[in-house]
């Protein structure tokens, strides 16, 4: 298929690539910039074009599409940049990144397996360790981090986390050999040196998790069918990226890097479409271990921008990730080779009841009127190593958003000496632990309350002063708010005692009671990180410290941790580095970023897989509505022989 064919089935400027345009780009970048069958593909996505050729698009305009790509010189570990026209055929930049790893390759997940399992000295090591099968051993890479090590400097390394099987199908992650821990040089696939801490016993007991491998677990009999149908069929409208449900109008975007994006998210109101969001879309999730056992005191996953989340995206299936009535989305991106990479049913959509709207009964007449919620459910799962995550956003008919995280999957243990107690962590079978650990997910939410021109209050509740003239019964509080001026006024953290609440508001447009119209960013369960300021974590990850912080919007300030965090060094490329520019955020086209954070004092529940761990956050309308958007929604249909009204 020609350029021109594929340009022309592409409807608006932030439909993502296609897998023709994906080999048309790489193929273009390689006959321009002479790249051999040394260079890897890192990421070949979308070269979003500015904000005002997308919010003033219209249908029919002209539309110019260009690939952003990442590529990695295994030959010399040498990173570049490059942005190639599709609508031209050429290169139109090409940037020497110096001193950058890009994150993992996906095809590197298996070659670095093969490596460490082959070599000869990988061997002795398993011999020490009584083990003579190293097929039954299993390798996951790990990012090495950033310690200022002098010989691993200019080096593209992972660390190999080693399980061993006691037979083919068994779960490896229950026989962690923990502290042998083999360094791989990505680029020549080479074994660097083994860090080897002792030899550990291998874990007494099994853990499976499947039915058919332990009589321990009887499956439930009495679960009787929960059926969910939809005869006239679902109440959204897909065409190409763009979903259109309830007065809800979303476009989604897929990157390797964040996965679902959300995309010029607006809604429509007496008749006009306002704009809520420009882009939304996960920044990054840091993963600290709090464990000073060698076996882990170095690990600290930045799981987005060292992995790509996107990449690692499960293919759903219906009846089992997604139940109803289900569209899919496939995510199409490049392999290291330049090659497609795609995941069928990458993204999931479908509605849910979601309860009761509103509700009132007027008890001297009996007069009932109720209405039912519903909810548009948008989400995506991805397996990185050992944990699985479910990121899902909810748009409802009262005119909320709010997005969850799902943490389940396999937790990441040690073995232990028998009688051992772990004081950084928790026995949850004999003679395994699992360090203690926080996940936090950091979200980078690009706003357009009704315009681009839009400012960030903070809201504390106070208890009103003790004035026997104004507050007689001492029963009086109030809210004290405040409009953040600048970046650094804007790093700020949650407090319980004052009930401390954000609003994304547009000081330029009133409602009908003459206040700004806007939205309040609602926090769910959260934590603070529990680290040193020297520490080589909060040094490369600083914006974890803070729950929120807010800055005037650039383009190519992307990602909290920075483009390029896999063994990124302490640069100034990070989300509290850039607010130290202390630009004016009031009034201005702004970008809020929020932290939430999953504290984790690891269960036996939680053995040998975590059941799924909900979190996430809303953002609630605060006055961008005369009243309740939810009046409108029509009476449900009541039960044979019953009313509900």
């Amino acid at each position: 298929m020609s350029t021109q064919e594929t340009l022309k089935q592409v409807g608006h400027p932030l439909e993502p690539l296609t897998a023709d345009e994906i080999i048309k780009a790489v193929a273009i970048a390689r006959k321009e910039r002479g790249l051999t069958d040394k260079a890897r593909f890192e990421q070949v996505g979308l070269y979003e074009p500015e904000k005002s050729v997308v919010l003033n698009f219209k249908e029919g305009d002209a539309i110019v599409r260009e690939a952003f790509m990442i590529v990695l010189d295994t030959a010399d570990s040498q990173t570049y940049e490059g942005v190639v026209s599709l609508t031209d055929e050429k290169v139109i930049s090409w940037t020497h990144i110096p001193g950058v790893q890009p994150s993992f390759l996906f095809d590197e997940y298996y070659e670095l397996e093969e490596t460490v399992k082959k070599h000869p000295d990988f061997h002795a090591a398993l011999a020490k360790r009584g083990i003579t099968d190293p097929s039954l051993v299993m390798v996951d890479p790990w990012s090495v981090g950033n310690f200022g090590i002098v010989e691993d400097e200019g080096k593209r390394l992972a660390k190999a986390l080693c399980f061993v099987r006691k037979f083919e199908g068994d779960n490896a992650y229950a026989y962690p050999l923990s502290g042998l821990l083999p360094v791989v040089d990505l680029s020549t696939m080479e074994i660097v040196r083994i860090e080897d801490y002792g030899v550990r016993p291998i874990a007494p007991t099994a853990a499976p998790y499947k039915p058919e491998q332990s009589d321990a677990i009887q499956v439930r009999t009495d679960l009787k069918p929960l059926e969910i149908t939809q005869p006239e069929g679902p109440s959204y409208e897909i065409n190409g990226h763009n979903i259109k449900w309830q007065k809800w109008d979303i476009r989604i975007g897929y990157t390797a890097r964040e996965g679902l994006v959300l995309n010029t998210v607006d809604y429509e109101d007496k008749g006009v479409k306002r704009p809520i969001l420009y882009r939304a879309a996960l920044s990054e999730m840091v993963v600290p271990y709090g464990d000073t056992d060698p076996a882990h005191d170095w690990q600290c996953a930045f799981d987005a921008g060292e992995y790509g989340i996107g990449q690692l995206a499960n293919s759903l299936e219906r009846g089992c990730d997604c139940v109803g009535h289900i569209d899919y989305f496939d995510a199409i991106m490049a392999t290291g080779n330049g090659e497609i990479h795609r995941i069928p049913n990458a993204i999931c959509l479908h509605e849910e009841d979601y309860g009761i709207a509103w509700k009132h009964t007027d008890w001297r007449t009996g007069d009932v009127e109720v209405r039912r919620s519903r909810r548009l459910v948008i989400s995506f799962f991805t397996t990185v190593a050992n944990y699985d995550y479910g990121f899902f956003w909810y748009f409802y008919t009262d005119g909320k958003i709010e997005h969850e995280a799902k943490l389940t999957g396999i937790l990441n243990v040690s073995v232990l000496e028998e009688g051992e107690n772990p004081k950084y962590g928790s026995l949850v079978a004999p003679q395994i632990g699992a360090p203690i650990h926080q996940h936090i997910f950091n979200y980078r939410i690009d706003v357009n309350i009704d315009g681009q021109q839009n400012s960030v209050q903070e809201l504390n509740t106070v208890a009103s002063k003790p004035d026997y003239a104004t507050n007689k019964q001492l029963n009086a509080f109030h809210v004290e708010t405040t409009t953040f001026q600048t970046e650094l006024e804007a790093q700020r953290n949650m407090n319980l005692e004052t009930a401390r609440g954000w609003k994304i508001i547009n000081p330029n447009k009133k409602n009908f009671v003459g206040e700004p119209v806007g939205f309040e960013l609602v926090p769910g369960e959260n934590a603070i990180p529990f680290l040193h300021d020297e520490s080589s974590i909060v040094k490369r990850a600083g914006f974890i410290k803070h729950h929120l912080h807010v800055t005037k919007f650039d383009r190519d300030q992307m990602y909290a941790s920075g483009k390029y965090p896999n063994q990124g060094e302490w640069n100034g490329s990070t989300l509290n580095n850039w607010v130290k520019e202390n630009r004016n955020i009031e009034n201005e086209d702004i970008v809020v970023w929020y932290n939430m954070a999953v504290h984790h004092v690891v269960r036996p529940e939680d053995w040998p897989v975590m059941p799924t761990h909900y979190i996430g956050f809303k953002l609630k309308p605060h006055g961008f509505h005369d009243g309740n958007p939810a009046l409108d929604l029509p009476r449900p249909a009541a039960v044979k022989g019953q009313s509900c009204h």
